[in-house]
């Protein structure tokens, strides 16, 4: 079996998470996507440094956290771990 690179895993989350956010629409601002400060703002669920940090695939977010991300996100458990 191959050795998974877990580094990269991480990062290539991060990337599809920061994709899907910014697919969503800011309330602040008109015509830009919603901000890691907008999302932390709206639970308390989950921190911009946590976001920051999963985005930047620098943590191995937790289960809660990744439901979290699914409430807030709009998308279901399978759409965001299909990165």
């Amino acid at each position: 079996m191959k050795a998974i690179n877990f580094n990269s895993e991480k990062k290539k989350f991060g990337d599809h998470v920061r994709r899907l956010r910014e697919r969503l629409e800011s309330s602040d601002y008109e015509g830009r996507s919603i901000s890691q400060q907008e999302i932390a703002d709206k639970t308390s669920l989950i921190t911009k440094k946590t976001l920051g940090k999963i985005e930047r695939g620098e943590t191995n977010p937790k289960f809660e956290t990744l439901i979290a991300l699914t409430i807030l996100l709009k998308v279901s458990l399978v759409e965001l771990m299909d990165y």
